[in-house]
């Protein structure tokens, strides 16, 4: 049932948009006020099913409609979106609860991808080389008239494309998949979380004003039943995801199993390694907004510090005195340093890896629990755990929420040593002055992406969104030269004129 004060969110099928018929609801709630906002249709599989086929009718057109001609919606969109960046981060702020500078800068980040797409015509290139044999079927080689063979690759569209994306950055998420999909000439279904669609919906709303076809680009509501029935489908031939570990891993197997190429990005836990010759107030900055930006709930969050040698002597103390110092309310407060968690689930979740961590016996030195915030709403402050051990809870799974736990180690090859314990491969920090260490820290340390004083070392759109071990499953990454090859095949041509 839907709340008459939820309006219910519609799917965009070929342009229109659609409300789902006899479909289970799903309120959400503002996080920050605990009031509803949206009802969004979960089981809608007939919805799903219109938006494939919708897909699938147009892709033979758009997939032979020149590159150059496919992008100029994209440079239409990219306009059209600077002249809405504050109305989608004020939708971003009220259905996930970040503050408005961390929505304004989603935001823009999605719009790096929008530009790096509309780069196709030369990133979609293909090579050529003359001249790589000579065939003597018809004259003696000797005599220098030997026929030449040319070979070529070229890179083409493989067909209706998926895109299941994740609560965090409900904006830019999807600007990582879909713009690269359709400018190689791919046509494509969106699924977004089903917690806080509302922005997604006006951002395909929005691309639909910049002029793509119709049926080039869908949008469908749903749970697990509306991701089975599209990760399944015959006529779907290449799924994109981002979100958790466990799902990543099902829809991976589940997807290949059913002949589509799959990239997933999944869970993480992300390593700081702090030397003692480092920059401290870098450092301190450095961790604490990798640890907190965004209230913990991003896959490239720095949850885990390792204190080399002495540096715990002036880390510590400094992540202590900036937790405290945190303002903790709802996003669209322009005096917010931290707005709440997502959902109650997500608030819920936090709350038992406190008490877990509690119970594990690491030294609770900040409890989010007990700062000052609002009643309503699912709010948790900076939480600081110290003397933690790769065994316990709280550093070995993914918490996504505000809790930082702090490690120490005599030396660097003991902090890579811990770091390499984790089941995840996102991404590692090191702060330091020394480049030896740097370069040793580069070296060893087992994580997709890394950053030497940078604090959260997320690539721009040029640059693959590289994590390793269970942070991944699939051959090629979203972003960079790794999206164009996951949206394309290759065809190769072999010439002879005779």
């Amino acid at each position: 049932m839907s709340d008459t004060k939820a309006p219910v969110l519609p799917h965009i099928i070929a342009g229109k948009k659609i409300l789902g018929t006899n479909a289970t609801q799903r309120i959400n709630l503002n996080p920050g006020t605990a009031e509803p906002i949206s009802s969004v249709p979960m089981d809608d599989v007939d919805a799903a099913e219109q938006a494939v086929q919708a897909a699938a009718a147009v892709f033979p057109a758009w997939a032979s409609t020149p590159v150059g001609d496919r992008i100029q919606p994209l440079f239409k969109y990219k306009t059209i979106l600077e002249n809405h960046v504050d109305e989608l981060a004020e939708l971003i702020v009220q259905e996930h609860g970040k503050t408005l500078g961390e929505a304004i800068g989603s935001v823009r980040r999605g719009i790096d991808c929008i530009e790096h797409a509309c780069g196709a015509p030369i990133l979609m290139m293909g090579r050529t080389l003359p001249q790589i044999a000579v065939s003597s079927s018809f004259c003696r080689i000797d005599d220098g008239c030997g026929v030449g063979i040319d070979s070529s690759v070229d890179r083409l569209p493989i067909g209706v494309c998926v895109g299941i994306t994740p609560f965090n950055f409900p904006m830019m998420v999807p600007l990582w998949m879909w713009p690269m999909a359709v400018a190689c000439g791919n046509t494509f279904v969106l699924k977004p979380s089903e917690r806080d669609p509302m922005s997604t919906v006006r951002a395909i709303e929005l691309a639909h004003e910049a002029g793509f076809p119709e049926g080039v680009l869908n949008l469908v509501h749903g749970g697990p039943d509306v991701v089975n029935h599209l990760i399944k489908h015959d006529d779907v031939k290449a799924v994109s995801f981002v979100g958790s570990t466990t799902a990543g891993k099902y829809i991976y197997q589940t997807g290949c199993a059913h002949d589509k190429r799959v990239q997933c990005m999944c869970g993480a836990k992300n390593f700081s390694i702090i030397m003692p010759d480092a920059n401290r107030e870098a450092a301190i900055d450095g961790v604490f907004g990798s640890a907190f930006g965004n209230t913990g709930q991003r896959c490239l969050a720095g949850s885990v510090v390792v204190a080399v040698g002495d540096s715990a002597s002036w880390l510590v103390p400094g992540l202590i005195e900036k937790a405290k110092a945190v303002t903790v309310g709802r996003g669209c407060d322009k005096h917010t340093h931290m707005g709440p968690l997502q959902d109650d689930a997500a608030h819920s979740r936090v709350l038992k890896y406190i008490e877990a961590g509690i119970e594990e016996g690491a030294d609770l030195v900040v409890d989010g629990r007990t700062a000052s915030m609002p009643d309503a709403g699912c709010f948790v402050g900076p939480t600081i755990f110290d003397n933690t051990t790769s065994n316990m809870s709280i550093v070995a799974e993914e918490i996504f929420g505000p809790v930082l736990s702090i490690m120490r180690a005599a030396s660097l090859d003991d902090a890579v040593t811990e770091v390499n314990k984790s089941d995840y491969g996102n991404m590692s920090v090191m702060f330091t002055d020394s480049g030896h260490a740097a370069h040793r820290f580069e070296s060893t340390v087992q994580a997709g992406m890394i950053g030497i004083n940078v604090g959260v070392p997320a690539p721009m759109a040029a640059f693959p969104f590289a994590g390793w071990k269970k942070s991944f499953f699939g051959d090629l990454h979203t972003n960079g030269e790794d999206g164009v090859r996951f949206f394309t095949k290759s065809r190769v041509t072999v010439r002879r004129w005779i």
